[in-house]
């Protein structure tokens, strides 16, 4: 039985890639051309022997409204776990410096499994995780103790195993309807930023976080904002619900694309050949195309994609 101590709420690119092949010149790598442009990489520096990752930067229009700095990297799945722990300590360590909080968002899926770098040295004992304040870009209304639940997720793989007081965790009230979760969430999204804990962006007027940690599913929906559904264009609220989900369980909340994009910096982590359509109709698709949620991604200021090479095969 997990306890749960914690808060409920009441109140272009040239994309540089890996071949299959064993050679270890440049000749095994391999560019994909869009209109996006290029920045720096020394191709000398890159073989198979190397365990790093393979990366590029673009800028890419990812929202129609928005413009944003994506940064696309390519990791064996290893060193891709390695990547996200110091990416994320380097951002946590920013803000607790620069305004003595960071407010970091989180999702479902394989993404905890991927943070789990966090709680080895250096960083397990490094981390201000006093100064950490938790949020769920999207959460299951169901019990916290649900295998469906992202609270459970990450309490189970994360959460348990760093002091982060139980005070700054802000789980859904879970004995509330769908509707009235959302609606909750949101009174204490707003609360919290007029009390200065969450950033309020000076361009969108909506919660600026600090990090979005995102994961994205093999149809390209991100949080639960599935495609085609209407609640990819919402465009007032900071928190809503949805009842229908296409992938179960059918009763969600999920943060807004306005909320989304307003965050300091944003990652989605996506991994595994299955998604590797979604990812190439994001990062490569036609303008003339239907946008998946996941090319709606934006951040003010950065955006990183981290891949494996099974998700960035096609491009």
């Amino acid at each position: 039985m997990i306890q749960t101590p914690f808060r409920s709420l009441t109140n272009p690119t040239n994309v540089l890639l890996p071949t299959t092949s064993s050679s270890s010149t440049s000749s095994s790598l391999r560019f994909s051309s869009t209109a996006f442009s290029f920045r720096g990489l020394s191709l000398s520096s890159v073989t198979p022997k190397h365990k790093g990752a393979f990366f590029s930067t673009l800028k890419s229009s990812m929202a129609d409204s928005q413009k944003s700095n994506a940064v696309v990297e390519v990791f064996e799945k290893e060193e891709l776990a390695v990547s996200l722990a110091k990416y994320v300590a380097d951002i946590s360590n920013k803000f607790t410096t620069e305004r003595g909080a960071f407010t970091v968002c989180l999702s479902g899926g394989s993404l905890i499994s991927y943070l789990r770098k966090l709680l080895e040295p250096p960083y397990v004992d490094s981390l201000e995780w006093s100064k950490w304040h938790v949020f769920w870009v999207d959460e299951r209304v169901v019990p916290k103790t649900h295998e469906d639940s992202n609270y459970k997720l990450a309490y189970d793989g994360l959460l348990s195993k760093v002091p982060i007081p139980p005070g700054n965790v802000y789980a859904i009230n879970d004995a509330l309807s769908a509707e009235g979760a959302a609606d909750d969430y949101e009174t204490c999204l707003r609360q919290l930023v007029k009390n200065g804990v969450i950033a309020s962006s000076s361009v969108t007027g909506f919660p600026k976080f600090d990090l979005m940690l995102l994961g994205m599913g093999p149809d390209g929906h991100v949080a639960s904002l599935f495609p085609g559904h209407p609640l990819v264009e919402e465009n007032k609220k900071w928190v809503t619900f949805i009842k229908d989900s296409p992938k179960p369980p059918p009763e969600r909340i999920t943060f807004t694309f306005p909320v989304i994009n307003s965050s300091a910096y944003s990652a989605l982590v996506v991994t595994g050949a299955g998604k590797s359509d979604a990812v190439h109709s994001a990062l490569k698709g036609s303008q003339n195309s239907p946008k998946l949620p996941v090319a709606m991604v934006s951040a003010e200021g950065e955006l990183k994609w981290f891949l494996d090479k099974g998700a960035a095969s096609k491009l």
